[in-house]
């Protein structure tokens, strides 16, 4: 399975982007997905995760920093992730990796066995 990252793009604070995580070459439906964003300078840091559809639908984790402004999604018949950002910050501007982990610790990136490449978020201030 390969996973492309698109939607990024430069957008004024306060304002809105969502990024889409298409998978090709198999089906994501039985893996939990996950961003991670990479400032300047900066380690790779855990954005968000959705796990894979149960009886009772889905769970999704949050960084404390974007908690109320982003949301994760999943659409299984598409193949896609996405990640809904609002009331972008400066502090957002990263590029954003998606990733697919059958198993471990959500919020590390060392569970995930699939990365997409980057999407460039610029938020000017």
């Amino acid at each position: 399975v390969q996973l492309q990252a698109s939607g990024g793009g430069l957008v004024q604070a306060g304002g809105s982007l969502r990024l889409s995580c298409a998978a090709s070459g198999g089906t994501i439906r039985n893996y939990g997905l996950g961003w991670f964003r990479q400032a300047p300078g900066k380690e790779s840091t855990f954005v968000a995760f959705v796990s894979t559809l149960g009886w009772s639908g889905v769970w999704t984790e949050y960084a404390d920093s974007v908690k109320g402004r982003f949301t994760i999604s999943r659409d299984n018949a598409k193949n896609t992730m996405y990640l809904q950002m609002n009331s972008l910050e400066p502090e957002d501007t990263a590029i954003y990796h998606c990733a697919a982990l059958q198993g471990g610790d959500s919020h590390s990136r060392h569970s995930y066995n699939l990365w997409g490449q980057g999407t460039q978020v610029t938020v000017s201030s």
